[in-house]
């Protein structure tokens, strides 16, 4: 675990993916996240049941955490709430818009009574928009969005990414706008309200496809394993598997053709020499370098890919992805064993940081419930 955050508060009133995300990057640079969960649990706690029994949701996102449950219905609890706030640098929080103003801690109150503090918000639509109070999830707002309608081939029809892009991103932008604000109160002493939505989120990750369809003119297509702006760069059938080619430059196009292809003539083909022109006649160049590779085992086509320094990838299943020889793993403990995980992409000072444990539910209710007993409660 980094130590870049050891002496920051994190009070997260948190479920499911988004929020989670956030606190678990801050929890692995040192900070310390105390994570409220209704009596039940965060419903996360049962997405699945594949990580050693547990969620492989919940043990990716909640490492390093301190688990405390707390009924917000009762006013012991929402006592104990306010007085872990009243200490706290972050207070995040993602139940449904509105809740928390009902509950007596929305950002407007919290940043009233406590001008240090920085609350982040996190929703499925963006404050003033006319669907901000309507539930919000993943998929449904990868639909919303567009980027189903990107996602797939015209065969499959709009598809869904295959992992929980919007509340993934969503996250790290929470993250990310969290570690702006303690640089900001580090300046200036004053705290933040931050707000983050899933929409907000994706809606700027499709600026290129919105950008082309309207100052472009043309409706984004669905393309599979291809580039929208770049051919050829895609994905072809070897003898033994399939690998993912992209050409990135004329010369690199010229080097492919010569080197790769062994067909030095292609090059000069005038439907192929410029991108502008091999991505308008995309079936026909794809069908030209598929033609060529069909014959061809994998060990000789990456050999040469090698030598002619294009970019190539192995389109990989997650078995493959276990074997894969840039895969690093970290253990992560929890309470029915040690869990490996992928690790996380930052490298610091070249080592990789140490994940913290996943906690089991209600595992820190006695210990938080004694360190931050509200005054009154202590003082009968």
């Amino acid at each position: 675990m980094s130590h870049a955050l050891k002496d920051v508060l994190v009070v997260a009133l948190e479920q499911a993916v988004a929020a989670p995300i956030a606190t678990s990057r801050l929890a692995d640079a040192g900070a310390r996240v105390i994570k409220l969960e209704r009596p039940d649990g965060d419903f996360a706690r049962g997405y699945d049941d594949f990580a050693l029994g547990q969620s492989s949701y919940f043990v990716w996102m909640n490492r390093g955490k301190e688990s405390c449950r707390v009924d917000l219905n009762t006013a012991e609890d929402r006592a104990l709430v306010e007085t872990m706030i009243a200490k706290a640098d972050v207070f995040i929080q993602n139940l449904a818009p509105g809740a928390t103003d009902r509950l007596g801690i929305g950002s407007k109150a919290l940043r009233a009574r406590y001008p240090r503090l920085i609350v982040c918000d996190v929703s499925g639509y963006a404050p003033g928009t006319p669907s901000y109070y309507r539930k919000a999830y993943d998929l449904l707002i990868q639909a919303e969005v567009g980027l189903a309608h990107i996602t797939g081939t015209d065969l499959s029809g709009p598809s869904r990414v295959g992992i929980s892009i919007c509340d993934i991103t969503t996250g790290q932008a929470a993250y990310g706008a969290i570690l702006e604000a303690i640089i900001r109160r580090d300046r200036t002493g004053e705290g933040s309200h931050l707000q983050v939505s899933l929409f907000d989120t994706i809606a700027d990750y499709m600026n290129v496809p919105y950008l082309t369809r309207r100052y472009g003119g043309r409706e984004p297509s669905r393309l599979g394993l291809a580039h929208p702006s770049i051919a050829p760069y895609g994905s072809f059938t070897l003898k033994d598997g399939s690998i993912l080619i992209a050409v990135q430059s004329e010369r690199e196009w010229q080097i492919l053709c010569a080197d790769v292809l062994h067909d030095p003539a292609l090059a000069k083909d005038e439907r192929f020499d410029s991108n502008v022109k091999r991505v308008r006649n995309r079936a026909a160049v794809d069908a030209c370098v598929q033609k060529i590779l069909a014959e061809r085992a994998a060990a000789d086509v990456t050999q040469d890919l090698n030598n002619a320094k294009i970019a190539f990838g192995m389109v990989s299943t997650m078995g493959d992805l276990l074997q894969h020889q840039s895969a690093v793993f970290l253990p992560i403990e929890t309470e029915a064993g040690t869990v490996e995980v992928l690790a996380p992409p930052v490298i610091i000072d070249g080592e990789r940081p140490a994940l913290g444990r996943v906690p089991r539910l209600g595992e820190h209710d006695e210990a938080l419930r004694r360190e931050f007993a509200p005054a009154a409660a202590t003082a009968s």
